[in-house]
């Protein structure tokens, strides 16, 4: 299994990438041994704003076999309407072209279909059921995607958001576990998340001192980031959505300043082996 960011920008895209977005892959031969079907998997974590162009220079959209989605704030779900347009009107595999066929699994808060419709700005009779099968998370029940297994967890943010858990083969054999916070505060419940992980991918989106002027329940800083990490016994962080005026040595000395483990700021495009 193997992790690789589209968009690692926070609360919208930067210059130099999008907002967020990260894949989780699964090759043929993993899945095989394993004991599963003997193909690629591939399931994306947020699609941010931005984020679908940079997924199409890694791979094709229509190899996608699910879509994760940890709240409903643009910089985590606004390219799921390019998405759509994208599976619908290709003009070689688009449903439109060819017909109904397996639509694509969508999990997200319970608003999700709404709000992804008013997003795009659906005509009246018009409906994604033929290009996306929304699907609401229910707390700690497990989604199965091929060899993947997927748990999410209610974290402590302003609206509806869930981190999600992922149990899949290792790319050294056996198994392995990614959590991803997606946008939240220190809380039992994210501690919990990533509660012996190999990797937790923690977003830091605030500073210490700095933003402790705005309220809690938003987003953690790297020094909290550190903290859940080394409460939950998590192996390796993995530090992301940065807003573009931070900068990312300060949010990495915050998080070596209380965790002891191996820590870096995740870049978009490189591959994260677990």
């Amino acid at each position: 299994m193997r992790l690789v960011p589209f968009g690692v920008s926070g609360s919208f895209p930067g210059p130099a990438t999008p907002a967020s977005s990260y894949l989780v892959h699964v090759s043929a031969a993993e899945s095989a041994a394993a004991g599963h079907e003997a193909r690629d998997w591939n399931v994306l974590l947020d699609l941010g704003n931005g984020a679908l162009g940079t997924l199409q220079r890694h791979m094709d959209p229509m190899a996608l076999d699910a879509v994760s989605i940890s709240h409903l704030h643009p910089d985590h779900c606004a390219d799921l309407a390019g998405l759509y347009v994208y599976l619908r009107y290709h003009p070689e595999r688009g449903s439109l072209r060819t017909g109904p066929r397996a639509p694509l699994p969508v999990y997200g808060p319970s608003t999700a279909e709404l709000h992804v419709a008013l997003s795009y700005g659906l005509s009246d009779g018009e409906s994604m059921e033929n290009d996306f099968d929304f699907r609401s998370w229910a707390e700690h029940r497990l989604v199965e995607v091929g060899p993947l297994t997927i748990e999410p967890h209610r974290v402590f943010h302003p609206v509806e958001t869930y981190g999600v858990r992922i149990t899949g083969p290792s790319s050294s054999g056996g198994t392995t576990t990614l959590a991803y916070t997606g946008d939240t505060d220190a809380c039992a419940s994210v501690v919990e998340l990533a509660r012996d992980v190999d990797l937790l991918l923690s977003e830091a989106a605030f500073l210490e001192g700095r933003d402790d002027v705005v309220e809690r329940g938003i987003h953690l800083t790297g020094h909290r980031a550190g903290q859940v990490a080394t409460e939950a016994g998590a192996r390796r962080l993995l530090l992301t959505h940065l807003p573009v005026w931070n900068d990312p040595a300060d949010t990495l000395a915050e998080a070596r300043g209380s965790y002891a483990g191996p820590v870096e700021v995740a870049e978009q495009g490189k591959t994260y082996e677990l």
